[in-house]
């Protein structure tokens, strides 16, 4: 039975402890320690069983937005069993974590610099020394793509940088971003694992894709490629992009769909016997425990979709209208309802305003729902970033958009203008929680009172 509204905290209220519930429960230090049963000198994975007094040396690598929170959690696991390591992490994503022999590199996101080519260097020196009687551990998170590079020959720092420019301007899904990165990287792809040579491979990775396709997710470095040169032209052609990209990515791309250059390693590739790749927590972990609080706090709660993914604004008109379904006829869930999505959609930039995907959901949203007291909209990333800026997301109710136009705002303009967040800085309506130290796609909650 659920609760009166006068037991409930605010919708407002309730929204932000919602995915302050979904945030907890991706923690990355409580998905390392599922992960890693160590019982003496035995390191349990899964089914499978790493004798640590047999290894010579326990190597631990990492790039990501969470990789920093998991190599504390992997120090505080295996201890003196760490022979050295290297860890590339998105800046401001590592105060106030400390590790001992696992070095931290900040470098930048989702736009590569050099701090990130620098680090992914000392990483390849790590692997370049492995021999069959170690193992390497590889802290694999979401951001990942941008903080572990090495360029295919002939492709310059810049190169990439206007590679993935472009591709964020065009609304490229993650999937399409990815083909076109591993195909321009000697990293990518299954590659990583490649340069492992002898060593035994452990992967352990904090998803951030939408239904955890391993050779997705940091463009997976570590796993079988399902992608092509031939798929990578495709994108290009696709998205009109041939004109866009430096010209240097084109041609190899295109040598490569020619056969002039051996394809990224596939499935049944003898590499990886010695690879164990292990998803350690994803979306839907985040999502149940946003379901599992909404309830607690007494309303009648309902998990969409974990699979949300298209542009923002068309996705935020379709919780407009489930608001007003709700609203006007109890259907598909009772009033006081709360609706939990995750996934992770996309913008086309039309403007030049400040913002990111989980903003724009809240200011689409908050036109939708104009007038509508009863309802809130809230949209985060659970990264606790979102696009270039420094909130999360944002949270938007029936009255935000009457709220800014006694401020002199126009909410439909700076939707125009890709411009939400100087939209919801002075309403105070950002989602500000700083670096999270976890990243699992983005949650979305709406509430009907």
């Amino acid at each position: 039975m659920s609760a009166s509204p006068g037991d409930m905290p605010s919708p407002r209220e309730s929204a932000r402890a919602i995915f302050r519930a979904a945030l907890a429960a991706a923690d990355p230090r409580r998905a390392m320690r599922r992960a890693l049963q160590r019982d003496g000198d035995q390191l349990r994975v899964q089914d499978r069983v790493y004798d640590l007094a047999r290894l010579r040396n326990v190597f631990v690598i990492g790039f990501g937005k969470a990789s920093a929170t998991m190599a504390q959690a992997a120090e505080e696991i295996l201890g003196d069993r760490i022979t050295r390591g290297w860890v590339n992490v998105k800046y401001a994503h590592t105060a106030p974590l400390a590790t001992g022999k696992i070095h931290l590199r900040e470098a930048a996101h989702p736009l590569l610099d050099q701090n990130a080519l620098d680090g992914t260097q000392k990483i390849l020196e790590i692997l370049d020394g492995a021999t069959e009687n170690d193992l390497v551990i590889a802290l694999v998170s979401g951001g990942g793509s941008a903080l572990l590079e090495l360029p295919s020959a002939g492709v310059s720092l810049d190169d990439l940088r206007a590679l993935t420019d472009a591709l964020l301007r065009c609304g490229a899904t993650i999937n399409e971003i990815n083909t076109l990165r591993k195909h321009s990287s000697q990293v990518k792809g299954g590659q990583l694992a490649r340069r492992a040579r002898q060593a035994q491979l452990l992967a352990l990775i904090l998803s951030d894709v939408i239904g955890s396709p391993l050779d997705t997710i940091a463009s997976g470095p570590t796993a079988p490629d399902a992608t092509t040169f031939a798929d990578a032209l495709n994108v290009i052609e696709r998205r009109g992009l041939r004109g866009e990209i430096p010209a240097s990515i084109v041609a190899h791309i295109a040598r490569g769909a020619r056969g002039e250059i051996p394809d990224t390693p596939k499935t049944g590739d003898p590499i990886f016997a010695r690879v164990q790749n292990v998803i350690i927590a994803d979306l839907t972990i985040a999502c149940d425990a946003a379901v599992e609080t909404a309830r607690q706090l007494g309303y009648n709660t309902r998990l969409l979709s974990s699979f949300i993914q298209g542009e923002a604004r068309e996705f935020a008109k379709f919780l407009g209208a489930i608001a007003r379904e709700i609203d006007a006829s109890n259907r598909p869930v009772a009033k006081l309802t709360c609706i939990v999505c995750g996934g992770e959609t996309t913008v086309t930039l039309r403007g030049k305003g400040k913002g990111g995907r989980n903003q724009e959901i809240a200011l689409a949203a908050a036109i939708e729902i104009a007038g509508m007291p009863n309802v809130v909209v809230l949209s985060g990333g659970t990264d606790g970033t979102d696009g270039p800026t420094d909130a999360a997301g944002a949270i938007a109710d029936g009255e935000t958009v009457a709220r800014a136009s006694a401020m002199g705002m126009d909410a439909r303009a700076y939707l125009a203008n890709n411009d939400a967040y100087n939209f919801f800085q002075p309403m105070g309506d950002l989602l500000l929680t700083g670096p999270t130290g976890t990243n699992v796609n983005d949650v979305m909650v709406m509430i009907v009172g």
